[in-house]
């Protein structure tokens, strides 16, 4: 018996096994280690297995008339298991996120809910990153890791629409900072940073359509930058007042 294709598959087993040789009619049994498959003789040099269960690495023999084979290795794949994301939840536009686990390093597809699926990039066995694919809507989605030992499921992602703001008040303040100014919109409750131009400004989310933040100190007339897992608001400005003279 010459090869096997695939030559390794789920622990699960169910999966189909090309298995290429000579002198294979009137072939009697197939055996991955000491398990019997179910199998099709296509040709005499060409059978069809089922993989039955199993686990590690096990050797595959067909047995005719004529004789047994000498074995060729055969591995199954642990099912995947996923533990944590590194980014629950991002923009519309899709996001890169982390996934963690064990038995990921033969991981082909990632399938956000019915949104669609990604290739993944591996990086070992306890480690996949993966872009989330683009979605219509703002919903939350189970996530699926497809590896050579099977699927996997149980963690989420949300998509979040971007924020929107839609005034500041107060919209000025003295350049010393400190000023509390109240901004409105929607969105707003996973609100991760607010920014005065490219200074940080402390905050309170206050509702998905509130939050009170705090002018950092400051000159001329900046954008305020609101972000969150959905994107960044960058409408609404701030005008840094100077002291008189």
């Amino acid at each position: 018996m010459a090869t096997l294709n695939p030559t390794q598959g789920p622990a699960a087993g169910g999966n189909s096994v090309v298995i290429t040789g000579t002198n294979f009619t009137g072939a009697t049994s197939v055996k991955f280690g000491n398990k019997s498959a179910s199998f099709t003789v296509n040709s005499p040099t060409q059978i069809t297995a089922t993989a039955p269960s199993g686990s590690g690495v096990v050797g595959v023999t067909v047995t005719t008339p004529g004789g047994t084979t000498s074995p060729v290795n055969y591995f199954y794949v642990p099912q995947p298991i996923k533990t944590t994301l590194s980014n629950t939840s991002g923009p519309l536009t899709g996001a890169t996120t982390t996934i963690s686990g064990a038995n990921l390093s033969t991981a082909s597809s990632v399938t956000f809910g019915t949104v669609g699926s990604a290739t993944p990039t591996v990086v070992n066995d306890n480690t996949i990153t993966v872009t989330a694919p683009t979605a219509t809507g703002a919903q939350t989605v189970p996530i699926t890791v497809t590896t050579k030992g099977g699927s996997t499921n149980g963690l989420f992602f949300s998509y979040v629409d971007a924020p929107t703001t839609t005034g500041i008040n107060p919209a000025s303040g003295p350049e010393a900072g400190g000023t509390a100014s109240t901004i409105t919109g929607t969105g707003l409750s996973d609100t991760t940073s607010v920014t005065y131009g490219a200074a940080s400004a402390a905050f309170v989310v206050n509702s998905d359509t509130e939050l009170i933040a705090y002018a950092p100190p400051g000159t001329g007339t900046v954008t305020v930058n609101v972000t969150t897992p959905g994107g960044t608001d960058s409408t609404q400005t701030f005008t840094y007042v100077p002291p008189p003279t």
